[in-house]
């Protein structure tokens, strides 16, 4: 399928949904709709170094993930760190950097150790930027912006005057990457999840009709042609 590379979108954000509702569907527990899940998003990143998105970020674990049954977050929590550590040998190989966006101190020791290994691993990669949104809430992020330029306006090292868009984004986990040119959902629900507040505030949004693990590179190809059939004004006519 073909899509026109002059216009490409320069970043991708997925809300990776319907992984256990895939797994029920089949009769397997949650876990196994995890797994699948995780090797859909390997193809999927993949795919998005080999046609030269630069960006894709993807909402792997939210703040509100941890209101789950103990047994599955263990288990999700296991997966992630496994992931983390096999991939990114795999990711390093394919000149794919990775980057996880989040509040990594409320994790375990060895999840946070398994994630700065990752991160420094694969950090001087110029392929696609794969950003990995874990324990991640949208609103948390804004709170920690806006206590970090409170701080600074209360040190005296900026004025509230100068508090500007450009400052807030500098604060926030996406710092020096463009804001998502098109968010795609998977599994049919309509909304945002606490997902990236201030970065879609542009972005073209695209709900796909099928759950995560059956998402496949043409679906990907699909959404490049959708987002470039789409007219973005930014709020002029």
């Amino acid at each position: 399928m073909e899509f026109s590379k002059e216009n490409m979108p320069k970043h991708i954000a997925i809300i990776m949904d319907g992984n256990r509702r895939w797994a029920k569907a089949k009769g397997k527990p949650a876990s196994f709709g995890h797994k699948e899940g995780a090797k859909t998003l390997e193809k999927i990143v993949r795919y998005a170094n080999k046609i030269g998105l630069g960006h894709i970020t993807v909402y792997a674990f939210s703040t509100e993930n941890w209101k789950r049954a103990e047994d599955e977050v263990k288990a999700l929590m296991m997966l992630l760190q496994n992931y983390l550590d096999e991939y990114s040998k795999r990711a390093d190989t394919e000149n794919i950097k990775i980057k996880i966006l989040g509040d990594l101190n409320a994790l375990s020791e060895g999840m946070q150790k398994s994630i700065h290994k990752c991160m420094e691993r694969t950090k001087n990669n110029t392929g696609v930027t794969f950003n990995i949104a874990l324990n991640y809430g949208g609103r948390d992020e804004l709170i920690k912006a806006i206590k970090q330029i409170a701080t600074e306006v209360k040190e005296e090292k900026i004025k509230i005057e100068n508090i500007s868009e450009e400052l807030v984004a500098n604060n926030l986990y996406t710092k020096g990457q463009p804001d998502p040119d098109l968010l795609i959902r998977t599994s049919g629900e309509l909304r945002l999840s606490n997902f990236l507040p201030w970065q879609l505030v542009y972005s073209e949004f695209l709900f796909v009709d099928k759950n995560w693990p059956d998402f496949q590179e043409r679906d990907l190809d699909e959404a490049i042609i959708e987002y470039q059939r789409r007219t973005r004004k930014f709020g002029a006519n």
